[in-house]
């Protein structure tokens, strides 16, 4: 069943169509209009958040050139997109080896393979740019996304704040970096859009695509089929309800297993994991090293917003359950809770692994989307000041991988 109403249909005609005159009747739009109208339909969306973007790749653009940082490297080639720079080059490990932090069979293959699909159609672009170049597509494909589900939700104004504050998040930077973060959002936020308008097909192929970019692609994965299922018992039976049920954690589960044969041990990916000091423990090193950082350590700033981010995540979740949200919505950030907070691998890029949950933000788009215009400018105004300024001081302060 489709969730909520859709705000930009028409209202019907009330005259018969037995009665309108021929020339009245208009064929069905295509494809193309569909989507022209659409776009149009969320270019406020879009062009905000090109905006609050814009203002942080200036900002940190005039910070790296005052220190005598290159942008470009920064931007294409550093840390994360480092390695599926290399994956894409060269390919994966064949052994499971024995360093910490050094097996890339923990990076998921949907990026590379774009990657090398890009070398494909330019080879004289450095892949670096083309990394970069699909990170840029894909954020926009994601704010997209993002705007659909909180127009089809609570309206077009509160789509249009979702996409700002998602643009407005402190580690929204890595969103324009060749990071698989816009990607994986992208995926996500029309995934759960087509499960919101019931197009489980559309679902099911999504979240296959989002569980091959990243490891938290199995939320998704859950929250599609779970809600799926459940579909079928409140509704006749559909074969296209089921196939995307099916459909949806078959990527996570092909890397998952590919890698496990690869290694030649059904545990294979978890062993890898394991070498990144990565296994899930419940939060007990989540709480460990809060604690720390307030009570033992003098906290630094970034890893103080990564602390405010995750407490803030749980508290705007409880919003949203006591919102009601739907359901896929809620299945799918709970479970990315789950995996995030009780993960026990590092502690610094987790902001990061919680940029696709935008769902979290939701009660807070709403609640600015109610207020006064010159409130909700003013305040989205402050969010994107603050995320330039972070931005900056995450690639350039802190001098570590986001």
């Amino acid at each position: 069943m489709p969730y909520g109403p859709t705000s930009s249909t028409a209202a019907p005609s009330r005259v018969p169509a037995s009665r309108r005159p021929r020339n009245a009747a208009h064929p069905p739009p295509g494809v193309r209009d569909r989507a022209a109208r659409a776009l149009r339909h969320a270019s406020p969306a879009l062009l905000a958040y090109a905006a609050v973007r814009a203002l942080g790749l200036l900002v940190f653009a005039a910070w790296a050139h005052r220190e005598h940082r290159g942008v470009r490297h920064l931007l294409m080639e550093s840390w994360d997109c480092d390695w599926y720079l290399k994956i894409a080059e060269h390919g994966y490990a064949h052994t499971l080896g024995t360093h910490f932090d050094a097996n890339n069979l923990a990076f998921f293959p949907l990026l590379p393979a774009l990657i090398r699909a890009g070398d494909a159609v330019a080879p004289g672009l450095p892949r670096g740019a083309v990394g970069l170049g699909i990170a840029l597509v894909c954020s926009f494909l994601a704010a997209w996304g993002i705007f659909a589900v909180g127009d089809r939700l609570y309206g077009r104004r509160a789509g249009v704040v979702l996409a700002v504050l998602w643009g407005s998040l402190p580690v929204a930077l890595v969103q324009w970096m060749g990071y698989t973060e816009s990607l994986f959002t992208a995926l996500t936020a029309w995934s759960l859009y087509a499960v919101l308008t019931g197009r489980w097909l559309w679902a099911g192929s999504l979240a296959a695509l989002a569980g091959l970019t990243r490891p938290t692609g199995v939320a998704l994965a859950a929250a599609v089929s779970v809600t799926a299922l459940l579909s079928l018992r409140r509704a006749p039976f559909s074969v296209r309800t089921l196939l995307g049920a099916c459909l949806a954690p078959l990527g996570w589960l092909a890397y998952v297993g590919w890698v496990g044969l690869r290694l030649g041990r059904w545990d294979g990916y978890f062993a890898v994991q394991k070498l990144w000091h990565n296994e899930w423990d419940g939060g007990v090193e989540t709480l460990r090293r809060m604690h720390a950082l307030f009570v033992i350590e003098r906290p630094q700033l970034f890893l103080a917003m990564v602390t405010a981010v995750l407490l803030g995540s749980v508290v705007l979740y409880a919003l949203s359950a006591a919102d009601r949200q739907p359901l896929p919505l809620l299945l799918f950030t709970g479970l990315l809770l789950l995996i995030v907070l009780g993960s026990s691998g590092v502690y610094f890029p987790r902001a990061r692994f919680l940029l696709p949950g935008f769902p979290l933000l939701l009660p807070l788009a709403l609640a600015l989307a109610r207020a006064r215009t010159h409130v909700m400018v003013t305040l989205l105004a402050a969010a994107a000041l603050g995320s330039a300024a972070f931005g900056g001081h995450m690639l350039l302060a802190w001098l570590g991988p986001p």
